[in-house]
């Protein structure tokens, strides 16, 4: 890999900070060009970049990525369920949340999808996560992350705490254990913010009657 390009291993880069460091050549634009024909540089989109792991062997936080790619966005569903230990399988894209209209994106780093929600309950219960010294991303607290799934799974016809129990554990395969370790006061904070807020209120009542 171009020793040029080593500071920028893990990180998201612009096109203009990459002509910054070209600047002692006289194409600038050729050189960040064969570097993508390389595959040394990935495109996330239109002047951003990523190093590509394979050649730093320095991973990059697709969290970040999905932060950076439409916004304002933040973590949250399936991916951040996952990346909490809340349910067991892999999830396949980075699933997101945004104020703005749905959208998906497929790049070289993988599918990223983002699913709107109304401004007034999108700003609260997210967390700023920092994964290294250099590299810190927003996504939704494991709380606001289960909310988010029962907001936006379509279809979810459930009235008692009985049913939402079996979902949770049953078709979403969610740790039973977070039941006692997710805040019942969290929820309903997020849930005087949504249409959804009875489906949000029994999610409160289930954890609290599982921590009693």
């Amino acid at each position: 890999m171009d020793n040029l390009l080593r500071p920028f291993a893990g990180q998201l880069v612009n096109h203009s900070s990459l002509v910054s460091v070209l600047s002692d050549y006289s194409a600038p634009n050729f050189k960040i060009h064969r570097w993508l024909g390389e595959e040394v540089l990935l495109a996330v989109k239109k002047g951003l970049y990523v190093v590509s792991p394979k050649k730093s062997n320095v991973p990059v936080a697709l969290p970040l990525v999905a932060n950076q790619l439409y916004g304002p966005s933040y973590v949250s569903l399936e991916y951040a369920l996952y990346f909490y230990g809340m349910i067991p399988e892999r999830v396949a894209q980075i699933t997101c949340v945004t104020t703005k209209r749905a959208k998906t994106f497929q790049n070289a780093l993988g599918r990223f999808s983002y699913q709107k929600l109304p401004v007034s309950y999108y700003q609260s219960g997210i967390d700023y996560v920092k994964s290294s010294d250099t590299v810190a991303f927003m996504m939704a607290s494991p709380e606001k992350a289960l909310c988010d799934w029962l907001v936006l799974t379509p279809n979810l016809k459930i009235y008692s705490v009985k049913a939402l129990k079996s979902l949770l554990l049953n078709d979403l395969r969610l740790d039973a254990s977070f039941l006692v370790s997710l805040n019942s006061k969290k929820v309903r904070e997020v849930a005087n913010n949504i249409k959804k807020s009875k489906l949000l209120n029994l999610l409160a009542d289930l954890l609290e009657q599982t921590q009693c």
